[in-house]
């Protein structure tokens, strides 16, 4: 292990801060973000928390929501988009996704992908069942707060980490079996994570922990993790990967990996067709 770090009594950013990582908020350059034909404007890039609005968008299209139409703009954190002044005034917090819903009077500012699957539910009325509704919120929070542990803890130091730290990684590699163990449970006793209905509760989560059971996050990490021991999870996990709104889902503002699945921009169901 490295030497052990001593902390200043008073903390000072780094010369050498990794990336785009700064200690102050707001935007950094002054950039109008485009926007479309449709009333719902999103903005965002294929990671976990992206992917679960792309996916609700495609179910309610799929489910015969025409008002759902929209167009996703790609945000390439990497080079900062997420810093321009006009994501930054949909949302103060810079991180995606970010959606603008123009369809009323005024435009709805809506970031973090909680409330804008909770937004998007109550506008349509799909995916959040009546008799299940303060279940499906119940995991949907879960989500919120568990999966910071699993990216930017696990993830983080097993694959992104410029030196791999044993502590680290044993810490979080232990609190995420423990949450797939929690989900796992969980659907031992119902097909859904909220109950006999599919909602945004399993979109919510499925990018995050279905992707893990699935090979897709963090190269080895399944491996790693031994996602085999989780049967129920695995089971559900194939099941919301085989639908084909998912699929769909997955590609929209995507721009790296397999040309096939890449979608940096979506308009309409022809550029995922």
């Amino acid at each position: 292990m490295s030497d052990a770090y001593q902390p200043p009594r008073v903390w000072t950013p780094p010369a050498n801060a990794p990336g785009l990582n700064r200690d102050t908020a707001g935007p950094r350059t002054e950039v109008e973000l485009p926007v479309g034909q449709h009333p719902l404007q999103l903005y965002s890039m294929a990671t976990p928390n992206g992917v679960k609005v792309t996916i609700l968008l495609e179910e309610l299209l799929a489910a015969g929501h025409a008002g759902a139409e929209y167009d996703a703009w790609p945000i390439r954190i990497g080079d900062g988009d997420q810093f321009g002044s006009g994501f930054v005034a949909i949302n103060p917090n810079s991180k995606i996704p970010a959606l603008l819903d123009r369809s009323g009077a005024e435009p709805v500012r809506l970031f973090e992908s909680g409330s804008i699957l909770l937004y998007l539910a109550e506008k349509f009325g799909a995916f959040l069942p009546a008799a299940q509704r303060t279940e499906t919120l119940n995991w949907l929070f879960w989500q919120m707060g568990s999966a910071p542990f699993l990216g930017g803890g696990f993830g983080h130091f097993y694959a992104y980490a410029p030196e791999k730290l044993e502590y680290p990684i044993n810490r979080y590699a232990m609190e995420t079996r423990r949450q797939l163990d929690v989900l796992d449970r969980q659907l031992a006793e119902r097909p859904f994570i909220a109950g006999p209905d599919y909602s945004i509760a399993d979109m919510a989560i499925w990018p995050w922990y279905g992707a893990l059971m699935q090979g897709d996050l963090y190269g080895n990490a399944a491996e790693f993790l031994s996602v085999a021991d989780y049967t129920h999870l695995r089971r559900w996990s194939d099941t919301i990967a085989a639908r084909p709104a998912v699929q769909r889902g997955r590609r929209v503002n995507k721009f790296w990996g397999d040309e096939a699945a890449q979608v940096p921009e979506r308009h309409s169901a022809a550029d995922l067709d």
